[in-house]
């Protein structure tokens, strides 16, 4: 399907350039004539940086504002970047072809306390006791092109969980990529939400090791040829 733009959707302070180009699958994607669209979302990458909460109360906007105007695309989403097209893509399943979520599974259905981890990006202080998840956070926000307290502030926005009733609305094939070793599973809820889905497990692969593990990229290039 080359005549079919794929959008990318990079993870929690990350951007697309961290997340898509640099581990090659810009490069990939348009070997096989691809259009790739870029996202950077709100508080990340090129983007506007604010530290207001509120801000980011709507943050899949900024993945509806990447799309085209009319058609269908291929989506690509990690972490945050997943969660956010299942939000999409559950209120308007219709603008994609296919959808690709990695790094996401039992976490879209729960929201955690956001403020430990909050705190500790806009301190750059850790806690002892911290999740590793917490601590990631508190080195990526470091990043060059990255504001501590931008992404302080996109932890803390107002954030509701998706229900099953909303995932089963994603009525197009999904791919659901996980390494085995990601906290943020299992994905036994998700997928059995999802309408018409597989899943690619990750033998050994972390949460922040997915987005350059060669059998993601394997699984959603041949994915996005079907």
């Amino acid at each position: 399907m080359a005549g079919v733009p794929v959008l990318l959707v990079h993870g929690f302070a990350s951007s697309f350039e961290r997340n898509w180009r640099e581990p090659g699958w810009v490069d990939l994607l348009e070997d096989e004539g691809r259009q790739v669209v870029a996202v950077d979302l709100l508080g990340h990458g090129e983007s506007d940086k604010p530290s207001d909460p509120e801000a980011y109360a709507s943050l899949e906007n900024s993945v509806i504002e990447a799309m085209p105007a009319t058609g269908q695309v291929d989506a690509v989403g990690f972490s945050l970047g997943a969660q956010l097209l299942l939000r999409v893509a559950s209120r308007s399943p219709e603008r994609f072809r296919r959808l690709i979520v990695a790094g996401v599974g039992e976490n879209i259905f729960v929201r955690p306390d956001p403020e430990p981890s909050a705190r500790a990006i806009e301190t750059g202080q850790p806690a002892e006791g911290d999740h590793q998840a917490t601590r990631a956070f508190v080195r990526f926000a470091t990043a060059p092109g990255n504001d501590p307290a931008a992404l302080a502030a996109c932890m803390r926005r107002p954030f509701h969980p998706l229900t099953d009733d909303e995932i089963a609305k994603i009525d197009v094939p999904v791919l659901v990529v996980l390494g085995d070793r990601d906290f943020v599973g299992p994905a036994d809820r998700l997928m059995k939400a999802l309408p018409d889905a597989r899943l690619a497990s990750l033998a050994g692969a972390d949460h922040f090791g997915t987005p350059k593990d060669f059998r993601f990229v394997d699984a959603a290039l041949g994915f996005l040829r079907d």
